[in-house]
């Protein structure tokens, strides 16, 4: 939302992964995560499930955080976030094309950032925000091209990155065929260019998938992945306003054991109501992620979609007292990432 194979691969991300980390030294800790079988594991997908590089379930608590327009907010962010209880935060990038583009130094900031505060890192494109309606949005195609780019920043740290490769890619109509081809053809590239991280997919129409594109063609792009490490992520906004389709959604997801995260929601939208509390709920009895959209800057029109007010990290907003302190929110119920756990 914009507001404002071949088994050959296996060794190759292995190799890539290894000498990285010991060629650099903000990395040495994922190296001793490592040290007895010489490659990261990172986190993987087992049956429908998001496992960390300890071999343990992990489920996102966390918040959307606008890095790509709010850069020198980002070490004051992330304490406040992680002090609130969060586990992981998604963080907004942009390759250059509607935005000033985050590098690899930035980059590189921002994971060790996250590390400090023991949060796991979702790192997004924004620019494929909306494309096939907004006229400035970049192409899924485009945004591998960044994450390509940037890989030197990224391969070493798959115990504490996720890669979401582009926001809300797709704003106008999209047949099933299509969105398979292009995301499928997506993930190939990544993992030919040695990018062994979990992806996670966006779903169609604004991230709404209101047309179930991605709810009935998902099996087709996580077979596709060599690695068989992809999950999916649905923003729920004014789509999501009754429980039963909340319940449908996610269930759907897990009888066919795929992982699911909602990546983005709020508790209303353009006027329109969400069903955020049954959305809180239902993620925790089906153990389904959820990241809550987003720390604060919003524009003047969704304000009401601030977790915190003006950036106050003292004043939450009514929408982030009920992400955070309700009966399934994120403080009653997050979980820090056992790559965390002391030693590592």
């Amino acid at each position: 939302m914009i507001r404002h194979i071949k088994k050959p691969l296996y060794p190759v991300c292995a190799l890539f992964s290894f000498f990285f980390i010991m060629m650099d030294p903000s990395f040495t800790d994922a190296a001793d995560s490592s040290a007895q079988d010489g490659l990261l594991k990172g986190f993987s997908i087992s049956g429908g499930v998001l496992t960390d590089g300890m071999g343990n379930p992990f489920i996102m608590r966390g918040i959307n955080y606008p890095h790509a327009w709010f850069q020198s907010k980002l070490t004051s962010s992330l304490k406040q976030i992680s002090s609130y209880g969060a586990n992981t935060v998604r963080v907004v990038l942009s390759n250059g094309v509607r935005w000033n583009r985050t590098g690899e130094s930035e980059i590189r900031e921002i994971i060790s950032e996250c590390r400090k505060n023991r949060l796991i890192a979702v790192l997004e494109v924004h620019d494929t925000t909306g494309y096939g309606w907004e006229k400035e949005a970049c192409t899924l195609e485009e945004a591998v091209s960044y994450w390509i780019s940037v890989k030197e920043s990224l391969i070493g740290a798959e115990d504490y990155v996720i890669i979401n490769i582009g926001n809300e890619p797709n704003g106008g109509i999209i047949s099933g065929r299509r969105w398979v081809r292009e995301n499928s053809d997506a993930v190939k590239k990544m993992r030919e260019a040695g990018l062994c991280h979990t992806i996670m997919i966006d779903a169609p129409d604004w991230g709404q998938d209101s047309r179930k594109i991605m709810l009935k063609n998902a099996p087709k792009v996580f077979t596709s992945d060599p690695l068989k490490n992809v999950m999916f992520s649905v923003h729920m906004y004014q789509k999501y306003g009754k429980r039963a389709k909340i319940d449908r959604y996610l269930s759907t997801f897990v009888k066919n054991r795929l992982c699911l995260i909602v990546g983005e929601f709020g508790a209303d939208h353009q006027g329109h109501p969400v069903d955020e509390a049954s959305i809180l709920e239902l993620c925790e009895i089906y153990k389904t992620g959820y990241l809550g959209w987003s720390w604060s800057g919003n524009s003047k029109e969704v304000a009401d979609l601030d977790i915190i007010t003006d950036w106050n990290p003292e004043n939450l907003s009514p929408w982030g007292r009920t992400l955070i302190q309700s009966e399934y929110g994120i403080s009653r119920t997050s979980k820090v990432c056992t790559v965390f756990s002391p030693g590592k």
